[in-house]
């Protein structure tokens, strides 16, 4: 069976929270490499303010091209309406769309692991994949252990793997806040993608 991680989200922009993220996955879970998905219509965020789709894919490019088992996937922009994990997941299981035999790695936060009832058709997402979860401050071990044997509890299967990993608070809206403040933002994301939108005049405006 080949693993093969999942990172997903917009994007917007992407930064190395992300890289991190990823990279510790594939080295602490052994897998054989992550993909990056862009999400198109994610239904928690305002579309109005998300970038082109090219303008994010072209950010991640730039993020991951010096990294060989770091893969650009455009799954979720290629898809219709509203961008459900747990539709991507069936997509890609039912269509071989990375091969046969492959189990995915879908990465989280600990706040998206607790609140994982609240994603749609949480019972899916569960039974498609296993979930790597990014230990933070906010959230010990003992919480989210406890989390855990509720979903199993509940739905019969959670299959998760708690990330120890350095617990780095950087997300996309304060980069975009910051670059709308002109405060500093050049070490939150990578030089070639922090090139990319100093060139571009990215998020400028709010």
């Amino acid at each position: 069976m080949r693993k093969i991680g999942i990172m997903g989200g917009t994007f917007n922009p992407v930064h190395i929270g992300h890289l991190i993220l990823a990279e510790h996955s594939y080295i602490d879970l052994d897998l054989d490499e992550v993909l990056f998905m862009p999400s198109k219509n994610p239904p928690h965020k305002n579309k109005s303010d998300i970038l082109s789709d090219k303008v994010r894919s072209d950010m991640i490019k730039c993020a991951i091209e010096d990294n060989p088992h770091f893969i650009y996937s455009d799954v979720e922009l290629n898809r219709q309406g509203t961008t459900y994990t747990a539709d991507t997941l069936k997509y890609l299981l039912d269509n071989n769309v990375y091969g046969k035999d492959v189990v995915y790695y879908f990465m989280m936060g600990a706040d998206s692991f607790i609140n994982l009832e609240k994603w749609y058709k949480p019972e899916d997402i569960l039974r498609l994949c296993h979930l790597v979860v990014a230990v933070r401050d906010n959230f010990s071990i003992d919480d989210l252990t406890s989390h855990s044997n509720y979903l199993i509890k509940k739905y019969g299967i959670c299959n998760r793997h708690f990330l120890d990993m350095p617990n780095i608070e950087i997300s996309s809206t304060s980069i975009r806040d910051n670059i709308a403040s002109d405060k500093f933002v050049k070490y939150y994301v990578p030089t070639k993608v922090y090139k990319y939108i100093k060139d571009n005049n990215l998020y400028i405006n709010k």
